[in-house]
């Protein structure tokens, strides 16, 4: 197995005389030393080769370009300059794959804009290089997070019959003949159709991990998601991974503790697992940021009612672009604005009107309200939005009606209510937008391998 530069850098002069492989990041010669930075993926900084005139190939090391694949022996000696700790005496450098000057990545900077067209390369940058090997050690953290808490992991389908948040956002799923499907009555027959169904893929794994819930007490999904909205933003793309807790025998204030010791994990992992990203982040991304993380680790997680959220929204003298009324949503400028200047802090606002939220979510006895809750952070607004569920079958058979949803095609879900119901809660976590808030990205499109938005799948 090939030692990673990282390894070699962590063991310093211990690790004696080795070989490993990488790609050119820069290269400067002359004629008698090259002085050569390699990366393997494994490490922000990389590696500088020192090449000598006595190489057998040397005239070929000099002529090598940005992105070529080496393979160098040699060992590791203090290095004399400044910014680096250690630097390689190359005894010998294999070229293993060229790259000329019509490689993309000459400069040492580009736009998140370019690089967006080049996806297929921007992993070999510094920062994506960074954004992409946090992701990673994340992605794991949420796993242990959960096992340590006794979850139970559950692979939710993609293909599914139900658009749990009734938005009608679906990406169809077909086997039918696009020009010319079966009619029935005017319309598509998808009786015909592979599943005998209209079928698309999954907006949200919640009301398959509820059923699951309702039998091994607490589980969680972890696994992609999709939806069709034509939207551009810096938020949105149409294929991202959603982390969905689902707790049996739970109330909205057990759902917030869960939250609160979720993401204090998630924020203190990055800050100690992830030390050298984050210190890429907080110098090239965003100034301030490990400590902004720290904070939010260490902060009291402030709980609110929306009401209350309102009320002071309206007497804080501030401006907004949209309005401030009971019954309507908050908007990311109000809640960037509760959490940043009236609480200074993480907060939670519990409560929301049930005009304004999913047929599923338990309500309150006063018939205005749903057991809701968001949590809100500095920088973001919400991070994190869940409920606890409606348990009881006629509430929510009479909440469906109200809101013209079939019974019928959720005839499973409702029979979660018929037999050994309980009160249950969850939330859901948006993977990408942990990532962007951890990191200091800002487009979502620039934390998912190959994003999928609107117009735009050529990867």
């Amino acid at each position: 197995m090939r030692i990673r530069i990282k390894e070699i850098l962590e063991q310093g002069t211990a690790a004696g005389s080795r070989s490993f492989s990488g790609w050119v990041r820069s290269v400067r010669s002359s004629k008698e030393i090259c002085f050569i930075v390699l990366n393997d993926g494994s490490t922000v900084d990389g590696i500088q080769i020192v090449a000598e005139s006595t190489l057998p190939n040397f005239s070929d090391i000099c002529r090598i370009g940005t992105g070529t694949a080496l393979t160098v022996e040699g060992a590791l000696v203090e290095s004399p300059a400044t910014g680096q700790q250690w630097e390689l005496m190359a005894t010998a450098i294999t070229i293993i794959g060229d790259a000329d000057a019509s490689y993309p990545l000459q400069k040492k900077r580009h736009s998140f804009e370019y690089l967006r067209t080049i996806a297929h390369l921007r992993p070999r940058t510094n920062t994506f290089g960074a954004v992409f090997r946090l992701r990673s050690r994340l992605a794991q953290a949420v796993h242990h997070f959960f096992a340590e808490n006794n979850f139970l992991y559950v692979h939710t389908p993609i293909i599914t019959a139900s658009d749990c948040e009734g938005a009608g956002e679906l990406f169809r799923v077909s086997t039918l003949d696009a020009a010319a499907p079966p009619m029935l009555d005017g319309q598509t027959d998808f009786s015909q159709d592979f599943f005998g169904q209209k079928t698309g893929l999954t907006v949200s794994g919640q009301l398959e991990g509820e059923l699951f819930a309702l039998a091994f007490g607490d589980v969680y999904t972890f696994g992609p998601t999709f939806r069709a909205e034509n939207s551009n933003t810096a938020r949105h793309a149409s294929e991202f991974w959603m982390i969905e807790p689902e707790m049996a025998f739970a109330t909205l204030a057990d759902d917030a503790d869960l939250a609160e010791k979720f993401v204090r994990y998630l924020c203190r992992f990055a800050l100690e697992e992830c030390a050298d990203e984050m210190a890429f982040f907080d110098k090239h991304i965003e100034k301030g940021l490990v400590e902004r993380i720290a904070r939010v680790a260490g902060a009291d997680f402030v709980r609110m009612e929306y009401s209350e959220a309102i009320s002071r929204l309206q007497n804080s003298g501030a401006s907004f672009a949209y309005p401030v009324e009971w019954g309507l949503d908050l908007q990311t400028e109000h809640e960037r604005y509760i959490t940043e200047q009236i609480v200074g802090g993480p907060a939670f606002i519990l409560n929301y009107p049930k005009d304004i939220k999913a047929f599923y979510m338990r309500q309150n006895e006063d018939g205005r309200t749903v057991a809701a809750m968001d949590l809100l952070v500095p920088k973001v607004g919400e991070i994190i939005g869940g409920s606890q569920r409606e348990e009881r079958l006629d509430r929510l058979e009479l909440r469906m009606a109200e809101l013209g949803i079939a019974g019928e095609p959720l005839w499973w879900y409702l029979d979660s209510r018929r037999w050994g119901s309980c009160p249950h809660a969850g939330f859901g976590l948006g993977f990408e937008r942990l990532v962007m808030y951890l990191s200091g990205m800002e487009n979502i499109r620039d934390v998912i391998p190959f994003p999928r938005t609107p117009r735009h799948c050529e990867f």
